[in-house]
């Protein structure tokens, strides 16, 4: 079976500062969009923009690897060499990371590179990599 592109609908207080977000800064190309919602290609899934004043950040966190990771969070699991680029592209368009881009899980089952940012409205993400896709589900 191969594998299906997912689809995730999320609140953004400023469709504009979403516009320049995930589409300059992340590249996600731009689908079909109103003037309270804008669909987004993220690496081959579908994410919607919906436009919500009101929205407010979820702060909360998890403490994971010596890191409080933000919950909830999305993102995509990369090959190295976009992970790399995107991580080279968030730092250059001068997003702070909530946790910078690093190695988790380092020489254990499920090592993987991780990275992690929010978007104008707050909006947690994580992009990751792992050396080997076979280890994304490993024990």
């Amino acid at each position: 079976m191969s594998l299906r592109p997912f689809h995730l609908a999320f609140p953004v207080h400023d469709l504009a500062a979403a516009r320049t977000f995930y589409g300059d800064v992340l590249g996600c190309p731009e689908g079909r969009s109103s003037d309270h919602w804008i669909d987004f290609d993220l690496f081959g899934h579908q994410i919607v923009a919906h436009l919500d004043t009101a929205t407010k950040p979820v702060t909360a966190a998890s403490a994971v690897d010596g890191h409080d990771v933000p919950v909830p969070h999305f993102g995509v699991v990369l090959t190295m060499p976009d992970w790399e680029a995107l991580a080279a592209r968030v730092e250059t368009a001068g997003i702070p990371f909530g946790i910078a881009p690093h190695v988790r899980f380092k020489g254990q089952v499920g090592e993987q590179a991780t990275m992690f940012f929010r978007d104008p409205s707050g909006n947690a993400l994580e992009f990751k990599a792992f050396a080997d896709d076979s280890l994304l589900f490993a024990r």
